[in-house]
């Protein structure tokens, strides 16, 4: 079998990979020269990913990595992008994936083959990316669409946006705080590039306003004791908390940091309800006065930028709309994979249910509270299995069945939004792919075989290799991974021999106890001792 896999991103380098795995004979067709996708910083403006110079990661190592293949223990929890990229050529050195990758090569079409009906293939047209008159069809027997959902953004509608004299961008653009330097900035939205945006001009301009409809809830990198925050939620929480216990605590631990009212941030919403917006330096810079918080924009003049509560910035040099993106096959007919605002009928988000043939396959196109990397993977090991025909789909009713139920779930929890027609929770769309793949653990055996392991997978971070320990291409190091997690994180921040303070021994600490307790209880019989003694006195 050979399928075609557009984009050579994180979810493509993953996908490639399993066709290997899987005995496929995968094609990578990425239009750029190099692998990476939007992790790929580039100077340039259009060009390279969505990252920024600055960016890193909001969800630790240990729950971005492949399953098979953990992010190198030294590096650091919240990995710097260049960090990603390198991981990433790591990966496709060690699983020889360079050699199937077909840079420079731009897709202007993909359409059932002449003979879909019977064989289920596909033809794709593909041109030079430098040259696009240069068109050639080639015939696959799949397609994995590997090509992302955060290249088109979205731009917002404003009344005076033509008029403006100062500059208009997306964070899209956005490269450095070079070029904002003294400036006054007004930045439009309050997800996790707003947030980054707004802390990092306000270090060179005059003044940075972070504009926003409803406010947020901001969570730290940092969870309890300064480990990462994702390795808090963990398996056990995840199925014996109740949802109202929870919105509870992380709201409490979200104003324990700072009083959002007080910060301008207060949400009416739920802290569930909306995708998290992750920043440890936003409140810092508003103490600071170096960000103000306002409202959502009302109107633009030529300089001048009026807010829904009738205030007015005046003298605004640049405006960044970090209004999110829109999502989109342009290379496939409406009538194969049909988007309107952000929704689109794919099962678990992977296979359109109305197709003759499950041939065609979407991966990575979920916006997870969580990583994607290992969703992408586990979408992939699932996908490589239906080619092959070691797993099937259900019928077209009960596959839209569980779409409509999905986005009726996503309704009735998130507000509405465009960034949440595709959310979804890590841990139980994980087990639910590693379900139908036959490599979900089974945890109450492993209780009794390895009950130390268990623990960990139950009551620790539930990190990817969880999900190499049985089932199809399992992996012997996977226990060795898992329990490797706290290690990890320690010895990758801890470069600096620290000497430990030498404990007191058990009877000194016994006895400051005794001590502890004994003086005050002498105290108080030395009083009334001597109350007694006054009053046989008075008596005599």
């Amino acid at each position: 079998m050979k399928v075609a896999i557009i984009g050579a991103g994180a979810s493509g380098l993953t996908s490639l990979k399993e066709c290997i795995d899987e005995g496929i004979e995968g094609v990578v067709l990425e239009k750029e020269n190099y692998i990476g996708g939007l992790w790929r910083f580039s100077e340039e403006v259009g060009k390279g990913g969505t990252v920024y110079r600055s960016t890193i990661i909001n969800t630790s190592k240990e729950l971005m990595c492949f399953s098979d293949f953990p992010i190198p223990a030294s590096y650091s929890p919240f990995m710097h992008n260049t960090g990603v990229i390198k991981y990433f050529e790591m990966y496709a050195e060690k699983f020889d994936l360079y050699k199937h990758i077909r840079y420079n090569t731009f897709v202007h079409q993909i359409k059932q083959a002449s003979d879909y009906d019977q064989t289920g293939r596909w033809d794709i047209v593909t041109s030079p990316s430098d040259d696009h008159a240069n068109k050639t069809t080639t015939t696959y027997d799949g397609v994995m669409v590997c090509s992302g959902h955060h290249w088109d953004p979205r731009m917002p509608s404003f009344k005076g946006m033509d008029v403006f004299k100062g500059k208009q961008m997306h964070s899209h653009d956005y490269k450095d705080y070079r070029g904002f330097e003294n400036k006054r900035v007004v930045v439009v939205g309050i997800g996790n590039s707003a947030v980054d945006v707004a802390c990092e001009t306000s270090h060179h301009a005059s003044k940075v306003f972070l504009s926003t409809r409803r406010g947020t809830w901001v969570f730290s990198r940092l969870g309890p004791g300064g480990q990462p925050i994702d390795h808090v939620f963990n398996r056990f929480i995840n199925a014996v908390m109740p949802t109202s216990m929870l919105e509870a605590e992380l709201k409490k631990g979200c104003e324990a940091r700072f009083n959002h009212e007080h910060y301008g941030l207060k949400t009416s919403y739920r802290v569930l309800a909306q995708h998290p917006t992750m920043s440890d330096e936003l409140p810092v810079r508003i103490i600071c006065g170096s960000v103000k918080v306002k409202d959502n924009v009302e109107s633009l003049t030529e300089h001048d930028v009026t807010f829904t509560d009738g205030t007015v910035e005046k003298d605004i040099d640049v405006i960044v709309y970090s209004t999110g993106y829109k999502f989109g096959f342009p290379f496939l007919d409406p009538s194969i994979v049909e988007v309107v605002e952000n929704k689109c009928d794919l099962y678990k988000y992977v296979f359109p249910p109305h197709l003759k043939h499950a041939t065609l396959a979407m991966v990575g196109f979920v916006q997870p509270v969580g990583a994607i990397m290992p969703i992408s993977e586990m979408q992939a090991r699932w996908v490589t299995r239906v080619f092959n025909k070691k797993s099937t789909l259900p019928s077209e009713a009960e596959m839209m069945a569980d779409i409509t139920g999905k986005r009726d779930h996503m309704a009735s929890r998130y507000t509405e939004s465009p960034r949440h027609t595709i959310e979804v929770d890590f841990i139980p769309f994980m087990d639910e792919l590693a379900t139908l793949i036959g490599c979900k653990p089974s945890f109450l055996s492993m209780f009794f075989t390895d009950p130390k392991l268990a623990f960990q997978c139950c009551f620790g971070p539930c990190t990817p290799p969880q999900y190499r320990l049985q089932g199809p291409h399992s992996w012997k190091g996977a226990k060795k991974a898992i329990e490797s997690v706290d290690n990890n994180v320690i010895n990758s921040m801890c470069t600096r021999q620290v000497k430990a303070v030498k404990s007191r021994s058990g009877f000194f600490t016994w006895f400051v106890l005794l001590g502890i307790i004994m003086v005050p209880l002498a105290y108080a019989i030395y009083r009334s001792n001597g109350d007694i003694g006054g009053a046989v006195s008075d008596i005599g």
